[in-house]
């Protein structure tokens, strides 16, 4: 088995643990959403594609948002955390350093982006977010949680990811208002872009 593979095989496993349900789902997803958005996605995005959020699976390493005082911080140390344990699994793996040097740096901005590799990944997983995360983030956390996490992350995709999430229609009605409050939202605060 090559380090991608091994990398990939080694983090899938390890999120297939995971206590939060989606997540298994959210990786496979944002990876999915990564290569529709560019097929010709290589193989440092698609790993942190993949193990983007994998602090969440480690619960005696994971971050906890209890413990930051805004929402920013938590996030900022999440990245950070989901590097670290990404870059000792491709150290596990042999990964070349020039590919694993490029996943931590991916994996430490996916929450902010701030370049076109991770921008392409923040908006994989904003999409997937909404795709996959939203109906079991609500129905853990309620209706006030969610639409405040969906404006947060609606408001970090880029032009063509709003578009993306706008197609989105669930069985649920009560997510189909969380998703026209959240994109309301954004467009009264002058925020939305077509």
């Amino acid at each position: 088995m090559n380090s991608i593979d091994c990398t990939k095989q080694k983090v899938r496993a390890i999120i297939a643990c995971s206590r939060v349900p989606e997540d298994p789902y959210h990786a496979e997803d944002t990876l999915d959403w990564l290569l529709r958005l560019d097929p010709d996605a290589d193989d440092a995005l698609q790993i942190a594609a993949l193990g983007h959020d994998i602090d969440r699976a480690v619960e005696e390493r994971k971050v906890n948002r209890e413990d930051f005082r805004d929402y920013d911080s938590f996030k900022a140390a999440h990245a950070k955390n989901s590097a670290i344990i990404l870059k000792e699994i491709m150290d596990e793996c042999n990964v070349p350093p020039y590919v694993a040097n490029e996943v931590y740096r991916l994996v430490c901005c996916h929450e902010t982006g701030g370049d076109p590799r991770s921008d392409l990944l923040k908006d994989a997983d904003s999409i997937s977010y909404f795709y996959t995360n939203l109906p079991l983030y609500y129905n853990r956390n309620g209706r006030e949680r969610a639409l405040e996490r969906s404006i947060w992350g609606y408001l970090r995709l880029s032009p063509k990811g709003r578009r993306i999430v706008q197609k989105i229609h669930y069985p649920n009605e009560e997510l189909n208002h969380v998703l026209k409050v959240t994109t309301r939202m954004a467009s009264l605060d002058g925020v939305e872009r077509s």
